[in-house]
């Protein structure tokens, strides 16, 4: 009877190994291929990033021009309309031939001086409200914007509404109080205009501004909120046309004059 024997059979797998990046034998394989799985997949890589930036730079281009729409389309109406407003109340002032001079002279002061104001209550309200109790408004601005708009924009809008009633009651009455209140409206007015083309159009980039960022003060004024975006100096500056002053007073001057320089180099490179 013949005897049965085991066997064992082992069975050894054997894988070719992978190219690792920077190995310094670049990316060639046991049997000195060149790699082309590896290129190919590089390639492909490249072409996705690509693509994505592409996209994201076509987006920014719509959401610009939606916001530059937006922004020609109220300026211009709010720009004819006061100008159209100041004609009237005071050709319907001088019909009567005697030359209202007081009302006139108030209504012209407070427009300048409600301008000026401005600026101080945006700065208050900047710090005390919307870096406050409406942060969760104001935060948006804070944020990369998704879309053309963000919520931080109703301030616009809230702000805008006692300029129309100030404006609208000037209009319609006259004497020196609602004189004063058509010039107090025009002076917010003013204001605003001024504020989003600075504000949103130079720093903020939301729309071209044109030769207005070659204006040195304005460089100035840009640069200085620029740093209040980067919570350098504890959110200093909280104001916009006199930032800059904000910051000679916290010892901020040498990193407004470094944000300075490095714009204008911005703008030679371009």
């Amino acid at each position: 009877m013949e005897r049965k024997t085991r066997t064992l059979t082992v069975c050894f797998v054997l894988e070719k190994q992978r190219p690792v990046a920077g190995d310094g034998e670049g990316a060639r394989g046991d049997d000195g291929g060149d790699g082309g799985g590896v290129s190919s997949s590089v390639s492909y890589d490249r072409e996705v990033l690509a693509a994505r930036i592409a996209k994201k730079m076509e987006m920014k281009r719509s959401e610009r021009f939606t916001y530059l729409v937006a922004a020609v389309m109220s300026s211009f109406g709010i720009t004819s309309m006061a100008v159209m407003a100041v004609y009237y109340r005071f050709y319907w002032q001088l019909e009567g031939g005697e030359v209202p001079l007081t009302e006139i002279f108030g209504t012209f002061s407070l427009s300048v001086g409600a301008a000026v104001g401005m600026e101080f209550w945006a700065r208050w309200a900047h710090k005390a409200l919307w870096h406050a109790s409406l942060w969760h408004m104001h935060e948006s601005h804070h944020k990369p914007r998704e879309g053309p708009f963000e919520l931080n924009d109703v301030f616009a809008i809230i702000n805008a509404v006692p300029a129309i009633a100030l404006l609208s009651y000037g209009f319609f009455h006259k004497g020196l109080f609602p004189g004063l209140c058509f010039g107090a409206g025009l002076g917010i007015t003013v204001f605003g205009m001024a504020y989003m083309f600075v504000h949103d159009g130079l720093v903020h980039k939301r729309f071209p501004v044109g030769p207005i960022a070659n204006v040195p003060y304005f460089r100035k004024v840009a640069a200085a909120h620029q740093i209040h975006h980067s919570d350098k100096f504890d959110g200093v500056p909280y104001g916009l046309f006199l930032g800059p002053k904000e910051l000679e007073e916290v010892g901020g001057v040498e990193e407004l004059e470094k944000d300075i320089q490095r714009r204008i180099k911005l703008s030679k490179g371009s």
